[in-house]
């Protein structure tokens, strides 16, 4: 999937960290986010959590002929570490559904910009690597791909509408 490198406007970071997550409910295809885990560190005061998303099933019709790929919703983990003090959110997330045959992880990096401390910088890596599927391997790759280019694309417009209608923060664009 390769590295996407985004400025966007801060209010507040700790606040905005809330909304930047994907999967987010704003999302259509999103049916439920359930947070199975958070905690603090008192001695770092970084907030860990651990969410489980479901997703609908975006694959094409076409290829859920193929009998794995007939599944009605997709589970997404999704780690992430918050931390105030230095103003930065890692996040890391992979998928939980078709393990046998697909590997998706996806890593994100909220932090402060150095060129404006004004601007939060997002830094997103992505790997994907499907096996077992013989000639479909590279269809159904490009297809993932394809859609969390898009997907991070879709993140980042939510992000920044929310930004904007809680604090009147500007548009990047």
């Amino acid at each position: 999937m390769g590295e996407m490198k985004v400025l966007t406007p801060r209010a507040g970071f700790e606040e905005s960290s809330e909304i930047v997550h994907y999967p987010n409910p704003m999302d259509k295809n999103v049916i439920s986010v359930k947070i199975v885990e958070e905690k603090r560190d008192v001695s770092t005061g970084i907030i860990y959590r651990k969410r489980i998303a479901v997703c609908q099933n975006v694959v094409p019709e076409i290829l859920r002929k193929v009998n794995i790929l007939k599944v009605p919703s997709i589970q997404l983990e999704e780690e992430s570490w918050l931390n105030p003090q230095e103003r930065n959110m890692a996040i890391r997330s992979h998928c939980l559904t078709w393990t046998q045959y697909a590997s998706m992880k996806e890593e994100s990096v909220f932090r402060e910009s150095m060129e404006n401390p004004n601007w939060t910088e997002f830094i997103q890596r992505g790997r994907i690597s499907i096996t077992g599927a013989g000639f479909l391997n590279y269809i159904l790759e490009t297809f993932a791909s394809t859609f969390l280019r898009q997907g991070a694309q879709k993140g980042i417009r939510i992000m920044e509408m929310l930004l904007k209608e809680q604090c009147g923060a500007p548009s990047a664009e």
